[in-house]
């Protein structure tokens, strides 16, 4: 289960509407074994597509070195999807090099850049294997 507090899953979907049409991509990290999210990190689609997503290589090395130098990992990686669902693409799935992290997907399909409802889904992905999770949003740590 992916516990993240209202202002991260908020600054998330902020982000995500932002950036529509264009996907948005980007990382919360925590101390290193806490499975906590705390640090939001929003990153720049170097891509620039409304289909995929790709970490600009030079800052996901920065934000890599950041980490690092803190004691933190990824606990969670976060894209949107603009025209379909909050699921794992192949693509997503041959991505995913984290097994520690919780892969967030907001899907603005919906709604776009406009208020209303998004769909808001975790999961694990391990070995090409994708795992949906609960997700507990809870107002503070």
């Amino acid at each position: 289960m992916l516990t993240i507090s209202q202002d991260l899953y908020d600054r998330i979907v902020a982000h995500a509407r932002a950036d529509h049409p264009d996907e948005a991509c980007g990382v919360v990290a925590g101390p290193a074994g806490s499975d906590r999210p705390e640090r939001f990190v929003p990153m720049l689609n170097a891509a620039r597509s409304p289909t995929f997503y790709e970490f600009d290589s030079s800052d996901l090395l920065k934000l890599y070195r950041e980490m690092d130098d803190r004691d933190e990992e990824p606990v969670v990686i976060y894209h949107s999807h603009t025209a379909t669902e909050a699921y794992p693409s192949r693509t997503d799935i041959s991505y995913a090099n984290e097994p520690g992290a919780h892969y967030v997907l907001v899907s603005t399909a919906e709604t776009g850049t406009e208020e209303g409802p998004v769909e808001f889904r975790s999961f694990r992905i391990v070995d090409g294997e994708v795992t949906e999770e609960e997700v507990k949003v809870v107002t503070a740590y």
